[in-house]
């Protein structure tokens, strides 16, 4: 009777509240043991209703609302787990017909029932109250301008304690940065003197109304309309609320209108640029022609040349080696046009090769030669102070930069000019030699307009003198692309109707120093014959370096005079050797060598220098008496193999023997060449079987998977495949091969040998499991490194 009792005065009291109570287990289900009258009228179901269709369980009642259950689940499971009395929440709670906002304050007892604790749950109706919040925050947002709550310090300054979004956005600042973030920081002087003089009176509370000019975010300034009220108090320290107008006046606007005009016509203007280069981009492949004509015309030339003396070993390998010169030239020009994308978007990659700068000038003017010769040309080439001819570098890069130069030059030059190259070596330093390569002609010239745009992709100058002259127009922009990339300096000099000077001064890393060679000889000296004073003194120059005294003359009547003289007054100090130049006015190399044999007779050998093909005089200037033949550019390693053959009487025909193609011998080795191309089978068989190394075949990718699959493990110790081929590509092969089952596949040197040259196709390669990629044409250098490596 007595526990009957209490229960009714409990059950009484929780009905007096006027609030919802109710009562819980903390088991998964937070289980409802009781509630008042409150509780069900807040959630709109009735006693009978709430028990027969969610069992007095909570979770099922929240089953349509999962979000809030996790809500509510996640803030006892806290509360719980940091062993805390109770907790606070508001949330939205479902109810019959919809959602409400109630504020539930939970407390936890010792109570058990069946082991499990229990709590007690007061749910607060506080709908209006959060609808209220709601359509101020939502007045608040929307309120033009932006608008903070600030409190102003004693000494002067700001604290931001709220804010709507607009002013968040204007001012770049988050609520969790507030107490960090100073007000008013982007305020130009005089804002600053004014916002100064307004604090006074925010200080005493005073409403305020001024017009300030700030940064936003965006690095704009605009004018703001501030009007400040204070809304209450910290201590002595004011609390205002200021709403800040945009009222950036009709002047600035009007000043981004023709702001906005200008930039029209800029776009405008770059339409009408784009417009221009796509039609040059248009017309590009009807003028590419020459820039590939010109070394395919030496490819010809000379292997036409080759076969008609077959017989002569020394004039068939000079043959090949220029071809050899014209052919890596041409790859360059045919990368050139392929790899379009990558010169437009600056995506250039330069190697390191050890080169020559003689042999790699040499090999420029063999290219030229024959356009040289037709236009009847004067070439004077001066080599001034070249302390270091081995240097690294990108050979074709550079060989391309030079290549566009001097061949824009020679088609450019009316028939019958002149063009003069010159190459100096200013100090070194840290191992990078400085040099620089100067091209000047006596040609058309450009006129200055053109100036300006001639390192652009595709441009031409609009002339009608040079409108049958065929070219790509990219030269110029990739030469100035490469060079920038090197480190170094292109610049151009012109005047229309005279002439053009390019000077190109490029960084390149020295090899390491090799010992000199030395000559035996002594108290000898060289008489050089060349109509050109500078080459002359470059000549004599170089001969000092190396140790031989020498003396020079600038016409055939002074050699042969100096030659009588010596002979009429018996000097013991007769020349060692001639060096005669070939193109002289009045008597040429050819007249004085004659002359001169009949004064000094046949013991003093007498070379012929020049810079054009001797070919068409070398059975004349034999016949005059000369005993060799030597080209320009004269550098000094060159001048000494060549007096070196006098001096130690070697053997010519030992010169012209016929060269192995490697001196590697991998007998005992085996490899499997996959390509389907006959000719290029044919090719690299000759090149690597000259190693001695066994070579199997395979026409397509799938028949390379069954050969290797069908070989006793170790049987081949490498795979050289091509990419593109029918029926299977190397690709899907190289996949095929690698997940053979076997225990040799996972290891053996797989190379990709194809014309697919991009960087995308090496990536290609890799990622299909090769070990390297080698392009197309095959360079045998770089073939033999790789055999070498894997081999």
């Amino acid at each position: 009777m007595m526990q009957l009792e209490t229960n009714l005065e409990y059950s009484l009291l929780m009905g007096l509240t006027g609030v919802s109570v109710s009562k819980h287990l903390l088991d998964e289900h937070f289980t409802l043991l009781w509630a008042n009258d409150f509780y069900y009228d807040l959630i709109k179901y009735s006693k009978e209703e709430y028990e027969t269709l969610f069992h007095n369980r909570p979770d099922l009642y929240y089953k349509e609302h999962q979000d809030l259950w996790n809500v509510l689940a996640g803030k006892v499971y806290e509360t719980i787990e940091n062993k805390a009395e109770g907790y606070e929440l508001v949330t939205q709670m479902p109810v019959k017909g919809g959602l409400r906002w109630i504020k539930l304050t939970s407390t936890f007892t010792d109570q058990l029932q069946d082991g499990i604790p229990m709590s007690y749950t007061v749910m607060t109706d506080v709908e209006d109250i959060m609808q209220a919040r709601l359509e101020q925050t939502i007045a608040y947002e929307n309120l033009p301008g932006f608008i903070a709550k600030h409190k102003i310090r004693k000494d002067g300054s700001f604290t931001l304690i709220e804010a709507n979004d607009k002013y968040k956005h204007f001012a770049d600042v988050d609520e969790g940065s507030f107490s960090s973030f100073t007000p008013f920081s982007r305020l130009d002087e005089k804002s600053r003197k004014i916002l100064d003089g307004h604090v006074p009176l925010m200080q005493k509370g005073e409403s305020v109304h001024f017009v300030i000019r700030s940064g936003s975010c965006c690095g704009n300034d605009i004018w703001l309309q501030l009007n400040g009220e204070c809304i209450g108090w910290e201590g002595e320290e004011p609390v205002y609320l200021i709403v800040y107008i945009d009222i950036t006046d009709i002047t600035e606007q009007r000043e981004l209108q023709k702001k906005l005009e200008e930039r029209s016509v800029q776009l405008k203007e770059a339409l009408i640029t784009a417009e221009k280069a796509n039609q040059a981009k248009s017309d590009f492949l009807a003028r590419m022609s020459h820039d590939i004509r010109t070394p395919m015309n030496a490819i010809v030339g000379m292997t036409a040349i080759a076969g008609a003396h077959i017989d002569d070993k020394e004039r068939v390998l000079d043959c090949l080696n220029k071809i050899t010169g014209a052919s890596k030239l041409l790859l360059s020009l045919i990368n050139e046009v392929l790899d379009m994308s990558k010169i437009e978007s600056g995506r250039l990659n330069l190697s390191d090769d050890e080169l020559n700068i003689g042999e790699l000038l040499q090999d420029l003017i063999v290219m030229m030669q024959p356009e040289i010769k037709s236009k009847r040309h004067k070439l004077d080439i001066h080599v001034m102070g070249i302390q270091h001819e081995n240097v690294i570098g990108d050979t074709q890069r550079i060989k391309q930069v030079l290549m566009n130069i001097l061949s824009n030059a020679v088609k450019y030059t009316p028939d019958g000019g002149r063009i003069l190259i010159s190459i100096d070596e200013h100090p070194s330093q840290d191992g990078i030699g400085n040099y620089e390569f100067v091209f000047e002609d006596n040609g058309r010239g450009m006129e200055p307009e053109f100036l300006e745009k001639i390192f652009l992709p595709f441009e031409r100058a609009d002339d009608r003198l040079i409108k049958g002259i065929q070219g790509t127009g990219l030269g110029m922009s990739i030469s100035h692309k490469i060079i920038q990339l090197m480190g170094g300096e292109i610049k151009v000099e012109s005047e229309y109707g005279k002439g053009t000077r390019f000077t190109v001064k490029m960084p390149l890393r020295l090899q390491e120093r090799v010992a000199a060679e030395t000559m035996k000889i002594q108290g000898l000296s060289v008489l050089v014959v060349d109509d050109d004073q500078v080459a002359c003194q470059g000549t004599c120059h170089c001969l000092e370096e190396i140790g031989i005294n020498s003396e020079w003359v600038c016409s055939g009547q002074e050699a042969i005079a100096i030659a009588v003289a010596k002979k009429r007054q018996k000097m013991d100090d007769e020349h060692f050797i001639v060096i005669m130049d070939l193109k002289m006015p009045d008597m040429n190399g050819i007249e004085t060598t004659r002359l001169l044999r009949k004064e000094i007779g046949p013991d003093i050998p007498i070379i012929i220098l020049s810079a054009y093909d001797i070919e068409e005089y070398e059975a004349e200037a034999r016949e005059a008496g000369a005993n060799g033949f030597i080209s320009k550019p004269l550098f000094k390693s060159k001048l000494l193999q060549v007096l070196k053959k006098f001096t130690e009487e070697e053997d010519l025909k030992s010169k012209a023997s016929p060269k192995k193609l490697s001196a590697a011998d991998y007998t005992g080795k085996r490899i499997l060449l996959v390509e389907d191309n006959e000719l290029n089978r044919e090719i690299a068989v000759e090149i690597i079987g000259s190693t001695g190394v066994s070579i199997d075949t395979a026409v397509n990718g799938l028949e390379a998977v069954n050969i290797v699959s069908r070989s006793a493990e170790g049987y081949y110790q490498m795979i050289l495949m091509d990419i593109q081929m029918p029926v299977m590509d190397g690709y899907e092969s190289t996949r095929r091969i690698r997940t053979l089952s076997r225990s040799d596949v996972a290891d053996m040197p797989i190379v990709a040998m194809t014309a697919n040259a991009f960087s995308e196709d090496v990536a290609n390669a890799v990622e299909a499991g090769m070990n390297y990629h080698l392009a197309k044409p095959i360079d045998i250098a770089t073939l033999m490194m790789v055999l070498d490596k894997y081999l």
